[in-house]
C-alpha cells in the first residue's frame, strides 16, 4: 500500500509542487505588487505631505511680508511725527527686510506659473509703494515736516496700498486653495497606504513570513504617519500662532493710524493757531506804539489847554477813553498770542475778585445772577491781569452753559493739600478759587478732556477750545493746580488752587495809584532810546512834562557816543525790541562800563525775549502808558537806585 501511495502521489506531489511553486510565484508576485503599491503610495503620501508643508510655509511667508510692510509704514509715521533719525533707520531696515521676504516668496513659488505671475505683480506694487514711502522719508530727513505729513497722509490713501493688500490676499487665497488640494491628496494617499497595509496583514495569515514583513512595513508606515500628523499639528499650531500675531499687529497698526491721524489734525490746528498768534502779536506791537503816541498826545494837549471849553474837554475825555479801551484790547491780544510774560505780585484774592463785579455783571447780562462768597485770608502771588482773564473766561463758559439764565457763584477758601490730592500740586497751603454754575453740566467723558487744547463742546465757530487750556497753563505756570467736577443737568465747578504767598501784598489801589504831575526826581538827565520817532517824541515830551531832562536817541549805535559826551546822564529809558539789537542786550553792554546807571524798559511786545531773566531785574513798563504811569515807573527805578547806593560816611 505504501508503494501504491508513493507511486500515485508522485504526480500529485508534482501537481502540489507545481501548485506550491505557482502559489509561491503568485504569492511573491502579489507580495511584490503589494510592496510596489505600498512603496508608491508611501512616496506619493510623503510628496503630498511635503507639498502641504510647502503651502503652509508660503502662506506664513506671505503673512510675514504683509506684517513687515505694515510695521515699516507705521514706523515711518512715527519718524514723520518725531523726526528721530533712529526711527527713520528702523523704517528703512523694515522695508529692506520686506524686500528680502518678497525675494524668498518668489523663490518658493517659482514652480507655479499662476503664483509667479502674481508675485511679479506684487513686486511691481512693492516698488511703487517703496518709491512713495521713500519720498515721505526723504522730506522728513531734510526737515520738511509739513510736506512730509501731508505726503504721508496722501500716501496712506494711495492705490498702491490697496493693490498690495489685494495681491497678498489673492496669493494667500490661491495658496490656501492649493493647500486644500494637497491636503486631500495627502489624505487619499494615506488612505491608500492604510488599505494596502490591511491587505498585507490579511495576506500575512496565509504567508506568515510575508505577513510579518508586511506587518512590520505597515507598522513603520503607521509610525511615519503619526510623525507626519504630529508635524502637521505643529505646523497648524505655528500657523494659528502666527495668524494671532499678525492679527495683533494689525490691531496695533490700526491704533497707530488713528493716533497718527489725531496727531496730524492737532498739528494742523496748532500750526494755524501759532500763525494767528504770531500775526496777533506783531499787530499788537505796532498798535501799542501808535496808542502810546495817541495817549501821550491827548494828555499833553489836556495839560497845555488852560480852562478848555466843556465840549473840548468832553472830546478829549472820549478820545482818551477810546485809546484806553484799545490798549486793554491790545493787552488781551498779547495774552492770546502768549507774547506777554507773567508779572506776578502779592495780592488779596477777595479784593481782586470784588473789583471785577461791575465787569462781570456787564459781561454776563441780567439773566445771570452773580454771587461772591469771600473765605480766603491768605494772599496769592499771581499776575493780576491774567487772573482777571481766567475768571472772566470761566464766567463766560458758565454763561454759555446756562442758556436760559442761572446763578454763577465765585467762592474763595484757604485749604491745605496733601501730595497728589490735586494733579500738579505738592503738599502745602493753597487758596481755592471756585467758579460754580447751575448749567447743563458735563458727562464724565467730556470732563476728562476739558483742559485738552482745541477740545470744545461748542458748535463750530463758537469756540476754539483754547480757553480752558490757557487757564490750565496760567495756573500751572503760577505753581498751582486746577480741577473740575460736574453732574449732567446740575451744573459744573472749576476750582483753581494757587499757592499761599508769604511775602508782601500789593493793594490794587496802590498798584493803580497815580503820582503827582511833577516827579520827585525832577531834573534827572534821562537817555531815551527808541527807534520809532513818533514814540520817541511822545516819551521825550512826557518826561519833560514830568520835570526831567530827556536826551533822545533814535538808534542804538549812537548810545556810546552820547554816554561819552554827557557824563551827567542819570537814567536810561530803553525800548525792548529794536533793529539789530534788543534793549536788554544793549543795556548789558552799557553796564559793563556804567554799572551804576538805573534802567527802565518800555515795551509793547515782550514775546521775542524768551528768557524773562534777560531783563536783569530792571523795571518793565508796558506800552501804551500814561504820563503819570511813566512818572511812577521812573520814580520807582530812581528810588531803588538811591537805596542801593552806599551811604556817605
Amino acid at each position: 500500500m505504501g508503494k501504491f501511495l508513493s507511486e500515485d502521489d508522485t504526480p500529485r506531489r508534482g501537481w502540489h509542487t507545481a501548485a506550491l511553486v505557482a502559489s509561491g510565484v503568485l504569492a511573491v508576485a502579489v507580495i511584490a505588487a503589494l510592496i510596489v503599491s505600498m512603496v508608491t503610495a508611501t512616496r506619493q503620501r510623503d510628496a503630498a505631505l511635503g507639498w502641504q508643508q510647502h503651502s503652509y510655509e508660503v502662506m506664513i511667508l506671505a503673512r510675514e511680508l504683509d506684517a513687515t510692510m505694515a510695521k515699516s509704514e507705521a514706523t515711518l509715521g512715527r519718524f514723520v511725527i518725531s523726526s528721530n533719525k533712529d526711527v527713520g533707520r528702523v523704517y528703512f531696515d523694515a522695508w529692506r527686510r520686506a524686500g528680502t521676504l518678497l525675494d524668498k516668496l518668489q523663490s518658493e513659488t517659482s514652480d507655479r506659473p499662476d503664483q509667479a505671475a502674481m508675485i511679479a505683480a506684487l513686486r511691481d506694487a512693492y516698488n511703487v509703494r517703496g518709491a512713495e514711502l521713500s519720498d515721505v522719508a526723504l522730506r522728513t530727513n531734510y526737515g520738511q515736516n509739513d510736506q512730509a505729513l501731508s505726503t504721508y497722509y496722501a500716501v496712506g490713501k494711495a492705490p498702491s496700498l490697496a493693490r498690495l493688500d489685494r495681491l497678498l490676499t489673492r496669493i494667500i487665497a490661491n495658496e490656501r486653495a492649493i493647500l486644500a488640494t494637497r491636503t486631500q491628496t495627502a489624505e487619499d494617499t494615506v488612505q491608500l497606504s492604510n488599505t494596502i497595509a490591511t491587505i498585507l496583514s490579511i495576506f500575512g495569515l496565509v504567508l506568515l513570513t510575508a505577513g510579518a514583513w508586511l506587518g512590520r512595513s505597515a507598522w513603520a508606515a503607521w509610525r511615519d504617519r503619526q510623525v507626519e500628523e504630529q508635524r502637521n499639528s505643529e505646523l497648524e499650531y505655528a500657523v494659528a500662532q502666527r495668524t494671532g500675531e499678525l492679527s495683533d499687529a494689525n490691531e496695533r497698526l490700526i491704533d497707530e493710524m488713528a493716533t497718527r491721524e489725531m496727531a496730524e489734525e492737532r498739528l494742523r490746528q496748532a500750526q494755524k493757531m501759532e500763525a494767528i498768534g504770531q500775526l496777533t502779536g506783531g499787530i499788537a506791537h505796532d498798535f501799542n506804539n501808535m496808542l502810546g503816541v495817541v495817549i501821550g498826545g491827548i494828555e499833553l494837549a489836556r495839560r497845555r489847554i488852560e480852562e478848555p471849553a466843556p465840549e473840548v474837554e468832553r472830546h478829549l475825555d472820549n478820545a482818551l477813553e477810546g485809546a484806553s479801551r484799545a490798549a486793554a484790547l491790545t493787552k488781551r491780544l498779547l495774552s492770546f498770542a502768549r507774547a506777554e510774560p507773567l508779572l506776578p505780585v502779592g495780592l488779596d484774592p477777595d479784593t481782586l475778585i470784588g473789583g471785577m463785579a461791575e465787569m462781570l455783571d456787564r459781561t454776563l447780562g441780567d439773566a445771570i445772577k452773580v454771587i461772591f462768597i469771600e473765605g480766603a485770608d491768605w494772599p496769592i502771588f499771581i499776575d493780576a491781569h491774567q487772573m482777571e482773564n481766567a475768571l472772566l473766561n470761566l464766567a463766560v463758559n458758565a454763561r454759555d452753559a446756562m442758556e436760559g439764565g442761572g446763578t454763577l457763584t465765585i467762592s474763595t477758601a484757604d485749604v491745605n493739600l496733601v501730595d497728589g490730592e490735586i494733579a500738579g500740586t505738592v503738599a502745602g497751603d493753597y487758596v481755592r478759587i471756585a467758579v460754580t454754575d447751575t448749567g447743563t453740566g458735563m458727562t464724565a467723558q467730556t470732563l476728562e478732556r476739558i483742559f485738552d487744547p482745541f477740545f470744545t463742546t461748542k458748535v463750530v465757530g463758537k469756540g476754539t477750545g483754547l480757553g480752558l487750556s490757557q487757564i490750565f497753563g496760567f495756573v500751572s505756570q503760577s505753581g498751582g493746580g486746577i480741577a473740575a467736577t460736574s453732574t449732567p443737568g446740575q451744573g459744573s465747578t472749576v476750582s483753581m488752587y494757587l499757592p499761599r504767598h508769604l511775602g508782601n501784598v500789593t493793594s490794587i489801589a496802590e498798584s493803580d495809584a497815580q503820582s503827582d504831575t511833577r516827579s520827585s526826581h525832577a531834573g534827572t538827565v534821562t537817555l531815551v532810546i527808541e527807534d520809532d520817532p513818533r514814540v520817541l517824541n511822545a516819551t521825550v515830551e512826557a518826561l519833560r512834562e514830568l520835570g526831567h531832562e530827556p536826551l533822545p536817541c533814535a538808534s542804538a549805535n549812537d548810545v556810546s557816543a552820547l554816554l561819552r559826551e554827557r557824563r551827567d546822564i542819570g537814567m536810561i529809558v530803553s525800548d525792548v525790541l529794536m533793529p539789530g539789537v534788543t534793549g536788554p542786550e544793549l543795556v548789558a553792554a552799557i553796564h559793563t562800563l556804567h554799572p551804576e546807571l538805573p534802567v527802565l524798559f518800555v515795551t509793547g511786545f515782550a514775546g521775542d525775549i524768551e528768557d524773562p531773566e534777560a531783563f536783569g531785574g530792571h523795571e518793565v513798563l508796558r506800552k501804551p502808558f500814561t504820563i503819570r504811569s511813566l512818572g511812577d515807573a521812573v520814580d520807582r527805578v530812581l528810588d531803588r537806585a538811591n537805596e542801593a547806593r552806599p551811604k556817605a560816611a
